[in-house]
Parts: C-alpha cells; structure tokens; sequence
C-alpha cells in the first residue's frame, strides 16, 4: 500500500525515529501506527517518548558573534552523555543551529526551533536526531547580549560559555579586556554586572541571612538592621563583577581594572551559561 510522507512524519513525532525507518515500519505494518510502533522498537527506534524525562547533563557550548562586534549570541546543545557530547556529528550540529540562529536574526529558542532546517523545523530535527542517537537532545540556553562591543568567551572544555558586553569600548586592548573579564565571569560566577543588578529577592534573602547570623552571634536586636546590611555590602562586593576583585591582580576591582584599560571603559551586561 502507498504511505503518505504525512504518516511518516506522524510516526516519526510519535517515535523520534528517522523518516526512512518509519517509511519502511509502517510499509510493514500496511498503515498500522501500533504495529509500526512496536517494529521501530523491536529494532530500538523509539527513544524520543520513552527519555523525555531523562537530564541532560552533558554538551557543548558555542558562541558567534556579529561582524559589526555588536550583538553576540551564546547557544547550549545538551545530551545525556559525555560520549555523544564529543561526537563530532554533534558538534557539528551546535555550530550548524548558531550559525542558523544568527543567518536569521533569532532572539529566542523557541524562534530558533521554528527555523527550516533541511526541509524540516530544528524542533523536529533534534527529535530526529533522538531517535538516530538515541539519546534525549535539547537547545538547553540560548542568551543574547548586545553592547558596543561584545567579547564571548568557550572554556577549554567546551562546557562552559560567557558574552561580556562592553561600552566606551575604543583602543586596541579592549579585545584582551574582554577576555579577561570573561574569564572573571566564568570562574567566579556573579550574580550581576553591579548591585543595580541584583534582584530584590536576592538582597532580601541576604539581609535576612545576615541578620540571623548577627543573631546567633548574640548581637543586640537594635543592632540587627546595621549588620545586616554591613554584610550585604560584603555580599555585592563579593558577588557583582564589577565590585569584585580581579582574579589576575588582587590589588584591583574589575571596574578599576577596566577603567585602567581604557578610561571610562566598563561592562553593560553579561551571560553565562554551564552545563553539568
């Protein structure tokens, strides 16, 4: 009997098995999806359903940044294990959806999802790719920074991934600043570029924190509020980039470093995604 390509793609949402298995299972089966189903399983085509559930700790990175230096996209592709994040096919595929991602001024995952992709959607090509792998495939992040001039960041291990954006960015060692202060972000994590940043729940959380350490201390009720926020200023210093000490010279904070770079030179925003 004929199979219609719109039974195949059917079978292939349901199984995350590749078109020409489902053409071929349901070509055995004579249309029927059940009997097709249990056929792809037979030879271990469905995978899609059955790991929906299944984490992703494993991936890579990837970063491109725009000609113009002004608006850089950072972009996640996870699996399950260390083994298919190293596959070469793999990786090809996370540099293959960025390079997509920015060809189509993407601002989102979802939008980069929705983008044609060798006659299919992405979003159908990740479930397509499930079922060849075996393995549960996502677009995990996907961040967008734009500033003068944004500088990305890939650690060694592929893992791990930073966009810094800078203003009053001008001279030649602004590129190398970058990187530096990429590196800052990877390492030590901040929660936001300055205190401004910080959200609200975050500096509530701290205060209370505080004001229960002041109290186990056996500090004076009256004396609670001042401490608290005492330790707070401790918390932006520690936590927010540019208040915190620079990795490299100690004797500096990363916005006085910056500003030694390049007078007025700082950092507007920043992304940083990790996986595992």
């Amino acid at each position: 009997m004929a199979i219609t390509a719109q039974e195949v793609n059917k079978l292939r949402q349901m199984t995350g098995a590749g078109m020409m298995d489902c053409k071929k299972a349901l070509t055995e089966a004579e249309g029927d999806f059940e009997k097709a189903v249990d056929i792809l399983r037979k030879k271990g085509q469905k995978v899609s359903a059955s790991r929906a559930d299944r984490e992703t700790k494993e991936g890579v990175v990837v970063t491109r940044v725009a000609e113009n230096g002004a608006k850089g996209i950072l972009l996640s592709l996870t699996c399950e294990t260390d083994f298919v994040a190293k596959n070469e096919e793999f990786g090809a595929f996370a540099n293959a959806l960025i390079d997509l991602a920015v060809a189509n001024g993407s601002d989102s995952k979802d939008a980069v999802m929705a983008l044609p992709f060798e006659n299919i959607t992405v979003a159908e090509k990740i479930v397509e790719m499930t079922g060849k792998i075996g393995e549960k495939i996502d677009i995990s992040h996907f961040e967008i920074v734009t500033a003068e001039a944004v500088v990305p960041y890939v650690h060694s291990n592929g893992k791990l991934g930073v966009l810094v954006g800078l203003v009053n960015a001008s001279g030649a060692d602004v590129e190398e600043a970058g990187k530096d202060v990429a590196m800052q972000i990877a390492a030590m994590n901040p929660v936001a570029v300055d205190k401004d940043g910080v959200d609200a729940s975050t500096i509530e959380r701290e205060i209370e924190i505080g004001k229960e350490q002041a109290r186990a201390e056996g500090k004076a009720e009256e004396m609670l509020e001042k401490i608290a926020m005492g330790k707070l200023q401790k918390f932006y210093k520690e936590n927010t980039l540019l208040s915190q000490q620079f990795v490299k010279d100690g004797s500096k904070s990363i916005a006085q470093y910056l500003d030694g770079v390049s007078k007025g030179l700082t950092v507007n925003a920043f992304k940083r995604i990790s996986i595992g």
